[in-house]
């Protein structure tokens, strides 16, 4: 074998871990193009490594700055669960479609498990461990224990966290509203009625308070 041969031949024995590190990076276009003549070039293959290069991250939760270094891929669910140890907001199905990992974002609900941690840096995140001020419960998780709005209670951290959203958000004036507004929390045990009702009671508390 001549050595441009050997040349070729080395500089096209790329390991499958640095090709999925590389398209990571820049996507399978671009990395297509790469790929052509055999070879990733040295930029490439630095750009591949600064992909899981740890990022120094400052993340308010509950009104407490934590300072984390974390894969830039680290979701906001993990953040929370593996890097916090605030294991209220549940991991469903991974994909945003139980509901399960709902937390507040600057008031609004969002997907933790859809949600990079990185881009959560100077937001304010709020978990159902800041709900409750001190020994006595938001009157939505009142409401939910009354209304007896859960039966497993895995998904009953997301619902709650809805929830508040939809009665700030002014989602809650009828139960057919409110089940429009809750459809992307899902509750595999069925207590459809008892969170609706649960919701309804925690509105008319709101109101109240607002009105008084």
């Amino acid at each position: 074998m001549s050595d441009s041969q050997g040349t070729s031949t080395a500089s096209s024995d790329i390991t499958r871990r640095e090709l999925m590190q590389a398209a990571a990076v820049i996507g399978g276009a671009v990395l297509g193009e790469q790929l052509v003549p055999g070879a990733i070039s040295p930029a490439l293959a630095q750009a591949a490594g600064a992909a899981t290069a740890p990022l120094d991250v400052s993340l308010r939760i509950n009104g407490t700055e934590h300072r984390l270094s974390l894969d830039p891929r680290t979701t906001l669910l993990d953040a929370l669960r593996e890097h916090l140890h605030l294991t209220g907001s549940k991991k469903g199905c991974g994909l945003g479609q139980c509901g399960a990992c709902t937390v507040l974002m600057d008031g609004m609900r969002v997907k933790a498990c859809l949600s990079l941690a990185a881009l959560a840096q100077g937001r304010d995140i709020k978990t159902i461990e800041g709900l409750a001020q001190g020994e006595e419960l938001h009157p939505l998780q009142a409401s939910f224990i009354e209304r007896d709005a859960f039966q497993c209670g895995y998904c009953t951290s997301g619902q709650i966290m809805a929830g508040v959203a939809c009665i700030s958000e002014g989602h809650a004036g009828s139960p057919q509203e409110i089940r429009e507004w809750m459809s992307g929390n899902l509750c595999r045990c069925g207590a459809y009625d008892h969170i609706v009702a649960a919701i309804q009671d925690a509105a008319a508390v709101s109101s109240s308070t607002q009105e008084g």
